[in-house]
């Protein structure tokens, strides 16, 4: 009886980690579209990024969304080819969400208009090979 408990914990656990693994394998999937957005229309990637906190559903959809990688990133880091990697960044997005959630969201919508702002069209261009970079790399890590 004890021995099938355990089993079924290990069971639990190994499809828990499919499942985050799964997780970041879409979230890299979803960067590198992201890349694609800001390469081919860097002017709709900039209003995205206007509307982030905008309103409480957006503000509070994006932030909970953001929840799901992260947790995912630290539950299948120690199955990943760079686990420290993994768990930091994993952390560092999970706590910068938690943090989200306190932060009224007139300053979090504020913070993304002026980035928005910085951020001219032809930056977003310059910058999605990184988007390509790091959504590849997701994906590499947990395959």
């Amino acid at each position: 009886m004890f021995n099938n408990r355990t089993n079924s914990k290990k069971t639990t656990s190994i499809m828990i980690v499919e499942i985050a693994k799964w997780v970041v394998i879409l979230f890299g999937i979803f960067i590198i579209f992201i890349g694609f957005v800001m390469l081919i229309n860097p002017i709709k990637a900039r209003n995205t990024l206007r509307k982030a906190g905008s309103t409480n559903f957006i503000n509070y959809a994006e932030i909970t969304l953001r929840l799901i990688p992260a947790i995912a990133l630290i539950l299948c880091s120690e199955f990943s080819k760079f686990p420290i990697a993994f768990k930091v960044f994993g952390w560092i997005m999970l706590i910068t969400s938690l943090i989200l959630y306190i932060v009224p969201r007139k300053i979090h919508h504020k913070f993304s208009m002026k980035s928005a702002d910085i951020l001219k069209p032809i930056y977003f261009q310059f910058i999605s090979p990184f988007a390509f970079l790091f959504g590849g790399l997701l994906i590499y890590n947990v395959t």
